[in-house]
């Protein structure tokens, strides 16, 4: 009896703990009116940084903008893709950057014939909300209009499953152990490279900080894509 009180009482701690995780963040959001997250895990900074001012950018789930909008304040020229109309009509109520439009629809059935070809993809936490996440990965690759004189480079940002015990410990209790509901993995490194690999990119660099894998990757030789298309 004892223990199946102890184990009763843990899982609805463990549960707290995750009331506690998303109400800390409510409250300071309103106490600063952002998320700290951006301002404390820098991952803006950290894509600016890998963008060159020749660059032409093609960010994947652009939500409301804003990834789009800073990157124009560096690249040559900006896209972003976003599915969810709502989001899109929220993004366009603000004036965009003459460098940078925003495009509604799926990556990877979208037509890129009409763009411009592209030296960089983006993706900041997309990955784990997509079901099938190789097929996208190498869907988007192949419809991509790349640029033929520049490396084919792609920047992944996503959660790590292996951020902290107590996420794993929830998953084995079977207590929400997602950052976000609607992720439909958070990967350990090996489970990430082993996708990408298959998908048809090579990793370059990558870093774990927060909790997150930060990786620039390129893509492999052996993928046949319209990257000899002229650019």
């Amino acid at each position: 009896m004892k223990k199946y009180l102890l184990k009763y009482a843990l899982l609805a701690i463990l549960n707290i703990h995750n009331k506690c995780y998303h109400w800390a963040a409510s409250i300071a959001i309103r106490l600063e009116g952002i998320h700290p997250k951006h301002r404390l895990m820098q991952y803006k900074e950290w894509f600016l940084k890998h963008i060159n001012d020749d660059d032409v950018v093609l960010d994947i789930g652009s939500n409301t903008g804003a990834m789009p909008r800073l990157f124009a304040e560096k690249a040559s020229f900006v896209y972003g893709i976003e599915i969810d109309k709502r989001l899109v009509k929220k993004a366009l109520e603000q004036s965009f950057p003459s460098n940078a439009r925003l495009l509604q629809g799926d990556a990877t059935k979208f037509n890129y014939s009409n763009l411009k070809p592209i030296s960089l993809i983006t993706l900041s936490n997309v990955l784990e909300h997509i079901e099938h996440r190789v097929s996208f990965l190498a869907a988007l690759i192949e419809s991509t209009k790349w640029q033929k004189s520049k490396p084919r480079r792609v920047l992944i940002r996503v959660p790590m499953i292996d951020r902290d015990w107590i996420t794993i410990y929830k998953k084995e209790a079977g207590v929400e152990w997602r950052l976000d509901p609607t992720h439909f993995t958070e990967y350990t490194m090996s489970e990430l490279l082993n996708e990408l690999s298959i998908a048809g990119l090579i990793v370059n660099q990558s870093e774990v900080r927060f909790g997150e894998a930060y990786l620039i990757c390129t893509v492999s030789d052996f993928v046949d894509t319209k990257s000899n298309q002229k650019s």
